[in-house]
């Protein structure tokens, strides 16, 4: 467009949504939020995959997919108010953390709404009202309930099983204890600005903060990262600082850190075997419980890119986060 606007296309129940729009907002980007049905036929109209959120930008371009959408603002914006870090240790960080977010995170985002009755019943007010705004309730009523049945039909697909219940429900409870512990000392992961790690975290528990469960649990257990996710909705205001590459990490991100080396990354590894050997399940066993779902090829390409970033690192920048991955238990996966 000519007057350098961008326009989202997405849905206020969808965390990768939020996710774009906190960070266009962070950015100080001109953009008009398009909250609606029609985010997911713009994407199919376009040729790309049927997710949302979905973004145009000022040339015309169409692109969806939250992460690559954060690479490309980078590329046509790479001084104005960069989410990733100045040092490649650190920036690799805050990409292996984005990435269980949106990959693992998601797991519980998805498991409390369709897991409860009052999340599934307060979603199908949320979701498909949100969609049909002005629609007779009758219509809106049974076009809830078939949403409901679809979406708690595909609950195996993504691992929301009743035997992987206590890994994925203790996965949310670690991250909210997490960034509880460390956010009252330091206002983001890396520095005084946030990063796109703080984005990805941010998408998914935004959600999780109003869907009923999860959002009880969070108001109680962790009061902090509540108001964090009210402030990080719109950082645009946020002036901040990168933490020096040769501070110690914090707490927060060290354990979030664990969470991938114990549970993220070893899922990733074994989704990728699965694949490789054309198995229908995924099989692994995360921090003494198992746990089985479908293969998903998008996370292989995930685990994937997460490798590639690390070995392209620069070989002083590597090292320097070598020690923190390996107390993590990560770095057997990366390297």
């Amino acid at each position: 467009m000519a007057d350098g606007r961008y326009d989202l296309y997405g849905a206020n129940p969808s965390p990768y949504s939020m996710k774009m729009r906190a960070v266009l907002r962070y950015r100080r980007l001109p953009f008009a939020w398009h909250a609606g049905p029609g985010a997911r036929d713009i994407a199919i109209a376009a040729g790309l995959p049927p997710v949302i959120p979905v973004l145009r930008f000022p040339d015309g371009t169409l692109l969806n997919d939250s992460t690559p959408l954060i690479e490309a603002l980078e590329q046509r914006h790479p001084a104005e108010r960069s989410l990733i870090p100045d040092d490649p240790g650190q920036a690799f960080l805050a990409f292996l953390i984005e990435d269980m977010a949106d990959e693992w995170l998601t797991k519980a985002m998805y498991h409390y709404r369709w897991w409860y009755e009052p999340d599934r019943a307060f979603a199908a007010v949320w979701v498909i009202g949100d969609r049909m705004i002005g629609r007779p309730p009758g219509e809106v009523e049974r076009a809830g309930r078939a949403f409901i049945e679809r979406q708690v039909g595909r609950m195996a697909l993504v691992g929301a099983t009743a035997e992987n219940r206590p890994t994925i429900e203790k996965s949310y409870l670690r991250v909210l204890d997490a960034l509880e512990a460390g956010l009252p000392a330091q206002p983001f992961l890396f520095g005084s600005r946030p990063s796109l790690a703080d984005f990805g975290l941010f998408g998914q528990l935004s959600t999780l903060s109003v869907d009923p469960t999860p959002a009880s649990i969070l108001r109680e257990r962790a009061p902090h990262v509540l108001t964090w996710l009210l402030r990080l909705d719109d950082s645009s205001g946020v002036d901040g600082d990168w933490s020096a590459a040769d501070a110690p990490l914090p707490a927060m991100v060290r354990a979030l850190l664990q969470l991938c080396g114990d549970t993220y990354l070893p899922f990733l590894a074994a989704n990728t075997r699965a694949i490789a050997d054309g198995q229908d399940v995924v099989s692994v066993e995360l921090r003494g419980r198992p746990y089985t779902q479908a293969p998903f090829r998008y996370q292989a390409k995930c685990y994937d890119a997460l490798r590639h970033r690390f070995a392209k690192l620069p070989p002083p920048h590597r090292q320097a986060i070598v020690p923190v991955l390996e107390e993590a238990g990560c770095l057997g996966y990366l390297a």
